[in-house]
């Protein structure tokens, strides 16, 4: 290497840690939020603690990180408000529904944000949903649902718990009645215990954490999954592109699973310095790859599978590319 080369190769080392000294200072003495569109008791809350916890430990300096429960339509009232009126400067991140692209254009009046001016810091794991069942309900089998009733609770029509079981009722012909207003994942499955309904969709990540004993027992029993390709815990279970012929149907089952492959993730409001979300995957990629962080998730009995920000950002971005004629077949489906 030429002494020219070398002295700019010194001087370009030189700049990047000074910029990240930069960064690490910005945050000394500084409380961070981080957001979550749901009640306790969930998987985004979990991710969501999880991910104050490991900022805690990996931000120089930081005061404190505090976790801020602002649930109302399936995670998107948060979505709104952080989108339009959190802070700027890396003060705030959040781990929000990761069916934000879906909704921006399905429902334009409800989702009136572009997922693309969103800043994805990483991902801690995907999040295929499970439909779940009780071991005594009526309908036991796939085909059942196709020609038993099947009650399936859930929090309202924005949220998968939702949308996922109306979408095969609509395009599969499966027999499902929907029983929505349950706050969050912790109640609706306390009512799928009871008896109160049959079966519910939420993300895989909650279930293996909250009734890890009662699925191994034979208790509750995963028949469908919602994603892109099957989770290696639920190697046996068919996804719900799976369970039907149709070509065009699948089309838009893919459409409406694309936001599994970015599952619980941290991101950033629109509008930061480059520089800041550059700093904060940065801290992401590291301390989800920290020895003791792995730990610290898997004490928690939480999947931890992470995604570099930049990579999930492509997911989102790829989801907001959606041909408008799948689009209109999803948002029929749904109605």
């Amino acid at each position: 290497m030429s002494g020219f080369l070398r002295c700019f190769a010194a001087a370009a080392a030189f700049m990047s840690a000074s910029a990240a000294e930069a960064q690490d200072s910005f945050y000394a003495d500084k409380i961070v939020h981080v957001l979550v569109g749901h009640p306790p008791g969930g998987s985004y809350d979990f991710y969501a603690r999880l991910a104050a916890d490991m900022l805690k430990a990996s931000l120089p300096g930081v005061k404190s990180v505090i976790v801020e429960n602002k649930p109302g339509g399936g995670g998107l009232v948060a979505m709104g408000w952080f989108y339009t009126q959190a802070p700027r400067d890396g003060t705030w991140v959040a781990v929000l529904p990761e069916t934000v692209g879906n909704t921006q254009l399905m429902e334009p009046d409800v989702g009136k944000w572009d997922v693309r001016n969103i800043n994805y810091i990483g991902s801690f794991a995907t999040a295929n949903s499970a439909f779940v069942r009780r071991k005594d309900s009526p309908s036991k089998t796939v085909d059942d649902m196709r020609v038993k009733e099947t009650i399936a609770g859930c929090t309202g029509t924005t949220a998968q718990s939702y949308q996922y079981p109306a979408l095969l009722k609509a395009v599969g012909g499966f027999k499902f009645k929907m029983i929505c207003g349950y706050p969050g994942a912790a109640e609706y499955t306390v009512a799928l215990e009871r008896g109160e309904i049959d079966l519910v969709s939420s993300a895989w990540n909650s279930w293996r954490v909250t009734h890890k004993a009662l699925i191994a027992a034979g208790d509750l029993v995963p028949v469908i999954q919602a994603g892109l390709k099957r989770h290696k815990e639920l190697a046996d279970v068919p996804l719900m592109q799976e369970v039907v012929d149709d070509p065009g149907a699948k089309k838009v089952i893919e459409f409406a699973s694309a936001g599994s492959a970015i599952g619980r993730a941290l991101l950033a409001p629109p509008g930061l310095p480059a520089a800041r979300i550059d700093y904060l995957r940065s801290v992401f990629d590291k301390m989800t790859a920290n020895p003791a962080m792995i730990d610290m998730a898997n004490q928690r009995g939480l999947e931890l599978d992470p995604a570099p920000g930049k990579v999930v950002q492509g997911y989102s971005d790829a989801i907001a590319l959606t041909p408008a004629d799948i689009v209109k077949e999803a948002v029929a489906a749904f109605r």
